[in-house]
């Protein structure tokens, strides 16, 4: 059976890629902070569907997490897909947070990427076989969030991801990488950035389980971005083609009272 690893693997997307992957036949590596809950959920896994399934407890904000998950990555059993998905985001102003929650951040939703992507590329084109998922945001095609990291964070993983999936050391080693591109999705996210979930209108809320089963089909199909539903799809054409301007009048302002 092949193997996949994700990171943030209890809770949010992260949750519904280990569901719906194990649906498909996958043995599991979860990676997330707290012991507890990766027993909790691959005990789940292995009653519901008979996969097998490994737990790596780690920080990845930290060297040491992402040392741990690196050399994961590059033992056996292989790991055939790698989705990176652990991320955060803040709800507070840019100056509000304060430098050690924003590195944090960046540790997290950059740096976390970086190596581990660095580790499952050296043996994945090494074996010429793998696939890579880093989750990105619709948010990191434009200003969305004003006087935010968040969206600088997911715009690199869209620019890294593209730029290392179109090179020839990656396409001639036939190792295929995705960026995930969702909206306002139904997870953990926003409660635990302290995000409130009041706006925008239900009709924009995306469910998590489609989410992924929307990146799972677009990686079938070898998209190198993955936009789940039309409404984002639009709004990816906007923030695309919009003056950024006019991307900056209509966006959401942290810092502005009672935003």
């Amino acid at each position: 059976m092949p193997t996949a690893l994700v990171t943030g693997a209890t809770a949010g997307l992260g949750k519904a890629f280990t569901r719906a992957l194990a649906e498909q036949g996958y043995d599991l590596v979860l990676v997330a902070r707290s012991e507890r809950d990766l027993k909790e959920h691959a005990d789940l896994l292995q009653t519901d569907h008979g996969i097998k399934t490994e737990i790596l407890p780690a920080d990845l904000t930290t060297d040491e997490g992402c040392a741990a998950v690196g050399a994961r990555v590059a033992a056996e059993p292989v790991v055939d897909l790698l989705v990176n998905n652990a991320g955060i985001g803040h709800d507070k102003p840019f100056l509000e947070t304060g430098i050690q929650a924003q590195e944090r951040l960046l540790n997290l939703n950059v740096r976390s990427v970086l190596r581990l992507t660095d580790a499952a590329l050296r043996e994945m084109t090494r074996r010429r076989s793998g696939t890579i998922v880093n989750v990105a945001s619709v948010a990191g095609l434009g200003p969305t969030w004003l006087s935010s990291t968040y969206p600088a964070s997911k715009a690199w993983i869209i620019s890294f991801t593209e730029a290392l999936a179109a090179s020839q050391e990656v396409r001639s080693a036939g190792v295929r990488m995705m960026a995930l591109l969702p909206g306002y999705t139904k997870t953990e996210f926003h409660q635990r950035a302290g995000i409130s979930t009041s706006f925008p209108p239900p009709w924009l809320w995306l469910e998590a389980d489609d989410v992924v089963r929307t990146a799972l089909r677009d990686l079938r199909r070898g998209k190198v971005l993955s936009i789940p539903s039309f409404r984002y799809k639009a709004t990816a054409w906007g923030l695309r083609h919009f003056p950024r301007s006019l991307s900056c009048r209509f966006a959401w302002d942290v810092s502005k009272p009672g935003h």
